[in-house]
């Protein structure tokens, strides 16, 4: 008898009270899971809020470089990032754990901070600070093709360390991304990187220094190892954050196109070593870009583009064990940053 009456009020329900109370009934069970019961308190925008914002998510308002989709809105007279999600069989687990580890690392400066959140869709939307500059794209810049200055890459290799290391040690479970990519970094007005796209992220059990599942995240970026094994831990985010490393240094994709037109993401790291093998000149990988402002016999700039080179391909070992902490990355780049103040790279 009960449930036929819960079958009838649910009934009853608009179409966007159903999917609230669907949605909103899975992200309170992640949230208690996640947070032990505790997390900053989650803004409700309506969907009709949503649709005003977006001019009913017109195509004017995509913002390019996103994935799957965000768009440029107005709330409460303020620009904001609006993020839907791609129908698919777990879009929907993605977009809440995505809303739950952007609510614990909100307060952190290097994150995209999340403003609120919209469950009255079949998908949760989530609703992100405005990152005026945009988002990076595969070579490390900005646009169809602005070239970031070296300091500047420099810099945001630094703080992304500084958030992927908050990722991994601020919480009583480490907190892995499993999804590190240049698009997954915005840059603000004053070109601050914002670090966002939690949807993959997993953590790791207690006692325990890696957890089994199944291989998601981008070609090109991904590790190896975990690729063979489904094995993921620490040292994931840091073979991927390595390749951000060459993407910077080299202003290159990660990945190669053969003659058919296919795709070949494995050939960028063994491609670079080759290079760098058979031409013993780290000038062979660096991006003409950055060279153009090294002035000839500077030492200095020789030597941080050097130890820049060897940290990459250091995180970015096939043996795990190799491989640094991604707190002892975050400590390293900010020595590299320092060996910059004289050179003709400043």
């Amino acid at each position: 008898m009960l449930s036929k009456l819960l079958y009838f009020l649910l009934t009853c329900l608009r179409k966007e009270e159903k999917y609230a109370l669907d949605n909103g009934s899975k992200l309170l069970e992640d949230l208690i899971a996640s947070c032990d019961g505790k997390s900053n308190p989650i803004r409700h925008y309506s969907a009709d809020e949503l649709i005003r914002a977006t001019n009913n998510f017109h195509p004017s308002c995509l913002i390019q470089g996103f994935r799957p989709h965000a768009f440029r809105g107005s709330l409460d007279s303020r620009l904001v990032i609006i993020k839907t999600m791609e129908a698919a069989d777990e879009a929907r687990d993605e977009a809440i754990r995505n809303i739950v580890i952007s609510v614990q690392m909100s307060t952190h400066k290097n994150v995209l901070k999340l403003l609120g959140c919209c469950l009255e869709f079949p998908l949760p939307v989530l609703v992100h600070e405005y990152a005026t500059q945009g988002v990076l794209n595969m070579k490390g810049g900005l646009g169809d093709d602005e070239a970031l200055p070296w300091k500047t890459r420099i810099r945001i290799a630094k703080q992304v360390a500084n958030a992927i290391t908050y990722l991994h040690t601020a919480f009583p479970r480490p907190i892995i991304h499993r999804d590190l990519r240049t698009d997954c970094i915005l840059l603000d007005e004053d070109f601050v990187p914002k670090l966002c796209d939690f949807s993959w992220s997993v953590t790791i059990p207690p006692e325990q220094s890696h957890v089994k599942d199944i291989v998601k995240g981008t070609v090109g970026y991904l590790d190896p190892v975990y690729v063979k094994s489904a094995s993921i831990s620490e040292k994931t985010d840091v073979y991927s954050f390595g390749v951000i490393l060459l993407v910077f240094l080299t202003g290159q994709k990660p990945f190669k196109q053969n003659q058919r037109g296919s795709y070949e993401y494995e050939d960028f790291i063994p491609y670079l070593k080759l290079q760098l093998a058979c031409e013993d000149q780290i000038q062979a990988i660096v991006d003409p870009k950055i060279l153009e402002k090294l002035r000839e016999g500077d030492e200095e700039a020789q030597q941080q583009l050097h130890e820049f080179l060897s940290l990459a391909l250091s995180c970015t070992q096939l043996e795990i064990e190799a491989r640094p902490d991604m707190i002892d990355v975050a400590k390293e780049l900010v020595r590299i940053e320092k060996l910059s103040s004289h050179s003709s790279l400043a």
